[in-house]
C-alpha cells in the first residue's frame, strides 16, 4: 500500500507541474524600436522658439545683449532659437521700415536636429534713418514670428 500512495503522490506531483508550467506566461524580449518605426518617440517637428536682436552676437549665433533700439551705425542682427527636427527648412527674413518699405530680405537653408541658432543681420555703412522698424521670420514660407525695433540717436 505504500508503493501505491507514492505512487499517486508522484503521479499528483507531476501533474501539478505540468499544469502549473502550462500556465505560466513567457517572458517576451522586445528589441527597441528603430528611429522612424511605429511605436518610435516621433521626433519634435520644427518651431521657431524665439528670435532675439542685437548689435553683436557671439561664436554660437546668439545674440550678445539683446536690445530693441539701435544706434544709425549699428549692424542689426536677428537670433532665431529654434528647436525639432525636419530634413530642410527654409529660413527667410524680411526687414522692413515703419512706411513698409523693405529694407532686405534673405534666406537661409537648414537641415535641423534639435535646437539650433540661426542669424540674419542687416548693416547700413551711411546708417539708419531713425525711426520704427520690424523684422519677420518665416519657415517655409509659414510665419514664425515678427520683432519690432527702432533707430534712435
Amino acid at each position: 500500500m505504500c508503493r501505491a500512495v507514492r505512487d499517486v503522490a508522484l503521479c499528483a506531483l507531476g501533474l501539478f507541474l505540468v499544469l502549473s508550467a502550462g500556465c505560466s506566461k513567457p517572458e517576451e524580449k522586445t528589441a527597441p524600436a528603430p528611429a522612424g518605426a511605429p511605436g518610435a518617440p516621433a521626433a519634435m517637428p520644427f518651431q521657431v522658439k524665439r528670435i532675439d536682436l542685437g548689435n553683436a552676437i557671439g561664436a554660437s549665433k546668439d545674440v550678445a545683449v539683446p536690445t530693441s533700439s539701435f544706434k544709425p551705425s549699428d549692424t542689426i542682427y536677428a537670433s532665431i532659437v529654434s528647436d525639432g527636427s525636419a530634413p530642410t527648412v527654409v529660413l527667410s527674413a524680411r526687414w522692413t521700415y515703419q512706411d513698409g518699405q523693405v529694407v532686405n530680405e534673405s534666406q537661409q537653408s537648414i537641415a535641423p536636429k534639435g535646437p539650433a541658432t540661426t542669424e540674419f543681420h542687416i548693416a547700413k555703412p551711411d546708417g539708419w534713418p531713425k525711426g520704427k522698424y520690424q523684422v519677420a521670420i518665416a519657415a517655409n514660407g509659414l510665419p514664425a514670428g515678427t520683432k519690432e525695433f527702432t533707430v534712435v540717436d
